[in-house]
């Protein structure tokens, strides 16, 4: 069985895969010194709660945006699954083009949704990833990554403005019953809310019209469903985007070995 580790500035995704489907996900804090037996220690549990173990899996695939933690990733997969793990931006080839300046600064996170929003939905795509930052990546209509723009994510600036101003509370971030606040917390959320979507319209509208063709926009990330409905510029929403491209990097390597 595959595991596959997702791994962004806030959260870290594990998922296993049994050749035919995602048996299980599970999310946790991304720790940069969190070592492989405590990785291992805890995801044993998860696993026995899926009727599942450790040595079940034998394979592994990694993606992170935080280089320090690779070392104790990598770690849990040649120890606990005796497996050299593909790692995307190491030794995985992707498959696609990188059309940017220095391919070597693109995030492996943006590489891997490139890739499984091709897979999915062809191209030209403009994929939103909203997580620590707010990712518009453009992929071209032979799959190609061609660049994109980066943003704060939504987090980022509702804890900004938390830590920046003494009297604004830390509030949760959800859809405002109205866009004009009748209390701090409202305003603070309807500001942070209605502003990230004039943020994902303003510049899906400027990409579209500077990329010259039509382009279908995914939304994925972890608080994507949030946007769902709430403006016509994104057309699907696609939350395993990020999964379904890790899977389609191990089959491609999988299949040229």
């Amino acid at each position: 069985m595959l595991l596959a580790i997702e791994q962004g500035n806030t959260n870290t995704l594990f998922a296993v895969h049994d050749g035919q489907a995602w048996l299980a996900q599970w999310r946790t804090a991304t720790y940069s010194a969190r070592t492989a037996d405590e990785y291992a220690v805890w995801l044993s549990q998860l696993l026995a709660l899926q009727s599942l173990r450790l040595t079940d899996l034998d394979r592994c695939i990694i993606s992170t945006v935080v280089p320090q933690a690779l070392f104790n990733l990598r770690n849990l997969s040649r120890r606990y699954l005796h497996a050299e793990p593909l790692v995307i931006g190491e030794n995985a080839e992707l498959g696609i083009e990188v059309r940017i300046a220095n391919p070597a600064e693109a995030g492996a996170d943006r590489l891997v949704n490139a890739v499984g929003g091709y897979v999915a939905h062809g191209g030209p795509l403009i994929i939103v990833d909203s997580g620590t930052a707010t990712n518009f990546d453009i992929v071209g209509s032979d799959g190609a990554f061609e660049g994109g723009v980066i943003a704060p994510g939504i987090n980022l600036s509702m804890e900004a403005l938390h830590a920046a101003a003494a009297r604004l509370p830390r509030v949760a971030i959800q859809k405002p019953d109205k866009v004009i606040g009748t209390g701090t917390v409202g305003a603070m959320q309807s500001g942070v809310y209605w502003g990230y979507i004039g943020l994902i319209e303003g510049l899906v509208d400027r990409i579209r019209a500077e990329y010259g063709k039509p382009m279908t926009v995914v939304a994925t990330g972890g608080i994507a469903s949030l946007f769902d409905g709430a403006t016509d510029r994104i057309d699907v929403v696609d939350r395993d985007l990020t999964l379904r491209g890790l899977l389609e990097v191990w089959r491609r390597n999988a299949a040229s070995a």
